[in-house]
């Protein structure tokens, strides 16, 4: 542990300095919970001040924390966490106190559970709705093997609105087996929670004859049932006929077979700690109604949930978001110009409509809903319901412009090829966070869709190498002549401060040359081209020049253009932000090959491997194409004797 840290522990922590795993944890009189609780909050927030990451969350579910790994046994007893934002807690409590500094940094912890990094990880995840197939699938094996023991999933409303959530439910319902899920309701996912089961858990929640009736008559059968041991259980017969009575529809949970328990107060550690204990002995899949509130005592993040779910550095004193780079004339991120340009655009055409899978701040789509609310649409956690829902639009001349994060487009694959290529529709494709991502690691890298969509016929595969460029994939995209359109673009700032350019159409498959040189053709696609030009300006020689193509589009290549490179250059370097396996340089190489041209070609991205997290620069190195490594590149294929200064 750093001194630092160590110095806080003393002073603020004096609990929270014991606890080296949950066994410590469980030492303590369950009433000491509720100082763990505040210790551990508080050690949260000053962790996060400087050291940005998932905030709001975590400190939501910091009494359920305490209280699941008081009442259970973990690692023995199984806990799995949906999405992982709000697991720091469970990670500080679990032995990794002393290294949370390092979290999320490059060679340091994951900011999301993880299986190789800690027992108590159960099951690695970091995309939503996964919590409760993976669960059921740990307590189907435990029961096949005769195991007996505790596993819960905890899961968000926001999470739950994911159609993988209730296929889970769905089968755990049927299989009858030993399961807890816990419904963690704060009403908001990233950006507040939409639809109808919101309406519904809303409907639940405020229910007060009803809960009230169920809280009053469990705590009297908790009385009873040291008597009468099958008290509750007669009981639960007795509730289920009253309960559709008394709300206005019947439960939802419980239709699908799950004994439905709350809502409770999600910060009241002691009674959360005690009704865990309880409820173990209860056979079959049970659900655990939690209500929490994100970002629980730190104020701003209250009253601000959306804007301190990842907030950055901050002032923990003051709430104070503190800017890296105050400097208002640095160029915009690339979301940004996605949504300022969508509504540019809308306001032009009316058939535009845009779509987002529960991220409308975090995409900047919010910029066209906040004008444009009738045109926009926030369809909750669920990718594959957006891909279809916006072939659905383009079915009738819409044109829809679908923006999901590039990982999260993994989730929607069948429905891209069986619902929009297949049928050639004008369905946009907006893929932020196109290739590394930094800090969230392997399960945020945007590395695959180069490769995913370009096997996909009918579709147009786009990668600006700029924020000008990605303006103008999108009107072209918009025009209704091109089909299926994918544009991908990274996470991050532009080049450019004056990018509001008037539009210009960048017909399919046309490429352009950004250096001329006569020696070795470097060919990016996307945002790679910044690295490869910044390499270009280093290197100064007397003899020897780099010629420097951006593709722009990986599907149509530019045929014409490689014709003449392939004729006119042996040694060709590509370079793409995103992996090597049927991607860009992969498409080159094919060509080369159909073509029977031979050249020594060496290609550069994401090698065949999940890379962790870190800074983008750091990945990049990692990857082997950031500016010094593209030099390094041109100097092996460069014949020895041959001197080039680099400066």
């Amino acid at each position: 542990m750093n001194d630092l840290v160590e110095k806080n522990m003393e002073h603020r922590y004096p609990l929270l300095e014991q606890i080296d795993s949950p066994g410590d944890l469980k030492k303590l009189k369950i009433e000491e919970l509720v100082m763990v609780s505040k210790e551990l909050r508080q050690f949260i927030i000053d962790s996060l001040a400087n050291n940005p990451g998932h905030f709001g969350a975590s400190l939501g579910v910091v009494e359920l924390t305490v209280a699941l790994h008081y009442a259970y046994d973990t690692p023995f007893d199984k806990i799995v966490w949906d999405v992982g934002h709000q697991a720091y807690g469970h990670k500080i409590l679990t032995g990794r106190r002393d290294q949370f500094h390092t979290n999320r940094k490059f060679k340091g912890i994951s900011g999301f559970p993880k299986m190789d990094e800690s027992e108590y990880d159960a099951f690695g995840v970091g995309h939503s709705s996964t919590s409760i197939s993976a669960a059921l699938g740990i307590a189907v094996s435990d029961k096949q093997k005769g195991i007996k023991r505790n596993v819960a999933a905890v899961i968000g409303d926001g999470s739950m609105t994911g159609g993988m959530a209730f296929e889970g439910l769905n089968n755990a319902g049927i299989k009858n087996t030993d399961l807890l899920v816990i419904l963690n309701d704060n009403n908001i996912s990233i950006d507040p929670s939409v639809g109808a089961l919101k309406e519904y858990l809303v409907d639940i929640t405020t229910s007060r004859t009803y809960n009230k009736f169920k809280n009053d008559m469990w705590k009297l059968l908790g009385k009873i049932n040291k008597i009468a041991p099958h008290a509750r259980e007669y009981a639960q017969k007795l509730e289920n006929g009253l309960k559709s009575t008394m709300l206005h529809q019947s439960n939802l949970f419980e239709a699908m077979n799950f004994r439905y328990f709350g809502p409770i107060d999600g910060h009241d550690v002691v009674h959360v700690a005690r009704l865990l204990e309880d409820m173990k002995g209860i056979p079959g899949p049970k659900l655990l109604h939690v209500l929490t509130k994100k970002g629980k005592g730190f104020k701003q993040a209250e009253l601000n949930q959306t804007k301190y779910h990842a907030p950055g550095r901050f002032n923990k004193e003051t709430g104070e978001i503190l800017s890296v780079n105050i400097d208002l004339a640095q160029p915009p991120q690339y979301q940004d110009v996605f949504g300022h340009t969508i509504l540019e655009l809308a306001l032009r055409n009316e058939k535009i409509v845009g779509i987002t899978p529960a991220m409308p701040t975090g995409c900047s789509l919010k910029i066209m809903m906040d004008e444009m609310p009738e045109r926009t649409f926030d369809v909750g956690i669920a990718e594959q319901h957006a891909v279809t829902f916006s072939a659905g639009l383009a079915s009738q001349g819409m044109i829809p412009f679908c923006n999901i994060y590039s990982s999260f487009m993994q989730r929607a694959y069948d429905q891209v090829i069986h619902d929009v290529a297949l049928q050639k529709l004008n369905v946009v494709f907006c893929l932020d966070r196109g290739g590394l991502v930094g800090a969230d690691g392997p399960t945020h890298h945007g590395a695959y869709d180069l490769s995913f969509m370009r096997c996909v016929p009918n579709m147009v595969v786009a990668a600006p190498m700029d924020e000008i460029e990605l303006r103008n994939m999108m009107y072209t995209a918009q025009l209704g002549k091109y089909g299926p359109f994918s544009i991908r673009y990274p996470r991050g700032r532009g080049s450019h401060t004056d990018w509001k350019k008037p539009f210009e159409e960048i017909v399919p498959g046309k490429a352009r040359k950004i250096t001329e040189g006569s020696d070795i053709a470097v060919l990016s696609i996307g945002y790679a081209g910044n690295m490869v030009q910044e390499a270009l300006s280093k290197l100064k020689s007397t003899n020897m020049s780099f010629a420097h193509y951006d593709m722009r589009f990986v599907k149509p290549l530019d045929e014409l253009l490689l014709h003449s490179i392939f004729k006119k250059y042996d040694k060709i370097i590509t370079v793409e932000d995103g992996c090597l396996k049927g991607g860009f340089g992969s498409a080159v190489v094919e060509f080369m090959c159909d073509n029977t041209y031979t050249a020594q070609v060496k290609r550069l991205g994401i090698p065949d491997e999940f890379i962790e997290q870190g800074s983008q620069e750091e990945l990049y190195k990692v990857c082997g194409f950031d500016s010094d490594s593209i030099i390094t590149a041109i100097r092996s294929m460069v014949k020895p004797g041959i001197l080039f200064n680099v400066g």
